[in-house]
């Protein structure tokens, strides 16, 4: 009885795995965190201690991804429509939410409420499935998983209640036990064997469609804190009208450098591949990547919006630029592991910018983010000009 009740909550081999409502309505949330990410890294700006402030930001984001990542698996694995994926899911909703609202103050007062709205998602899903899959050889996995965030939940929860260096060293070692254990595929655990890659089926096309939805939340993050950016300044400002249609086509450029062909053929290079569990975790690094370039980009619209003609230094200039290139950069990753072989234009476009990068000190915001917009450009022209009159490229999945 109970093995039939759990395999009623699997997907079906072979029906239909489009993303659902609830996934739709369960990535709005990570629009708002992903908002709170970039305008809290906006206001710490001015900290003296930028190094810190990088790696509390990737933290963060990788906080975030970790957590979106485990839930799309999760309808991947499970049926969207059953009652007890439903729940699972709301309460992964609200934990997000908890965290967003209490992001801004994570290093600081708020520790405990963002580490353990996190935590009790993790802990709370893993409980649930290994109830309801009682039974049923796929509730192995499960117990795996809870293990693992079971492990982790400790430097959560110890570094919550500490301060300064102390909560980022055992922060940073939790998010490296669950990023452990999603390499490990959540083994090896005591009683728990390694799984074979087969043991983990994926649809192919839903997870690859699930990455570039996620893109697009970040896209839409990007849309959204350029729309809000003093709104009545740049109507009245021509520079900062300026700005705020380069922010704009940048966002755009940064679309269409990211679908183009790599984008399009994910689907099919993860049906193709002999591992596709391997290639999802592939996947998740390119995304972390490119996802962390587009919110260092946000807040660097922000600050060109604002003052497009202001003296620029250099920890603005390491978003306004370097966020395009940590986004190409990841982008090359993400387009080797489709057609293993790296995109030179784009690897091209970030040396530029980076070469370019010290004469850009003596630029206004609004001359430099023209020169992002432009390399942008010159990287989709090239592509556009490069697929005419041939044969498309072939994925070439990885073994």
């Amino acid at each position: 009885m109970a093995a039939s009740r759990a395999e009623a909550l699997l997907r079906k081999p072979g029906e239909p795995r489009g993303t659902s409502y609830l996934e739709l309505f369960f990535d709005l949330v990570f629009v708002f965190a992903l908002t709170q990410l970039s305008l809290w890294l906006l206001d710490e700006l001015a900290s003296p201690r930028h190094i810190v402030l990088v790696a509390q930001a990737l933290l963060l984001l990788l906080t975030l991804m970790m957590l979106w990542f485990a839930t799309a698996w999760l309808t991947n694995l499970f049926d969207p429509r059953r009652a007890e994926i439903q729940l699972v899911v709301a309460g992964a909703m609200f934990g997000v939410l908890v965290m967003a609202v209490s992001l801004p103050e994570a290093f600081g007062s708020r520790g405990l409420v963002f580490a353990g709205a996190y935590v009790a998602v993790h802990i709370g899903r893993g409980l649930v499935l290994v109830s309801v899959l009682r039974g049923h050889e796929a509730q192995r996995r499960s117990v795996g998983a809870l293990v693992w965030f079971g492990l982790s939940a400790v430097p959560w929860i110890i570094g919550a209640t500490a301060a300064g260096l102390t909560r980022m060293a055992l922060w940073t070692l939790a998010i490296a036990i669950e990023y452990t254990a999603v390499m490990l595929l959540f083994a090896p655990v005591p009683w728990i064997h390694r799984p074979r890659l087969t043991r983990w089926p994926i649809a192919p096309e839903h997870m690859a469609e699930r990455y570039r939805q996620f893109f697009l939340i970040a896209l839409g993050e990007l849309i959204a804190v350029t729309g809000t950016s003093d709104g009545a300044h740049y109507l009245k400002n021509f520079g900062a009208s300026v700005a705020f249609f380069m922010s704009f086509a940048t966002t755009v450029l940064v679309w269409l450098t990211y679908l183009y062909r790599a984008g399009e053929l994910m689907p099919a290079v993860f049906a193709a591949a002999p591992a596709p569990a391997r290639l999802v975790r592939r996947a998740l690094l390119a995304h972390v990547i490119m996802v962390a370039g587009i919110v260092a980009t946000d807040a660097g619209f922000e600050l060109v919006i604002a003052h497009p003609l202001r003296h620029i230094d250099l920890p603005w200039l390491c978003l306004v630029v370097g966020g395009p290139v940590v986004f190409l950069a990841g982008r090359v990753l993400f387009g080797q592991m489709i057609f293993a072989r790296v995109s030179k234009s784009r690897v091209v476009g970030a040396l530029m910018l980076v070469g370019a990068s010290p004469a850009m000190m003596f630029l206004p915001p609004l001359a430099i983010t023209t020169v992002v917009a432009l390399v942008l450009a010159g990287i989709v022209t090239y592509d556009t000009v490069l697929a005419r009159g041939r044969t498309p490229t072939p994925p070439s999945p990885p073994g």
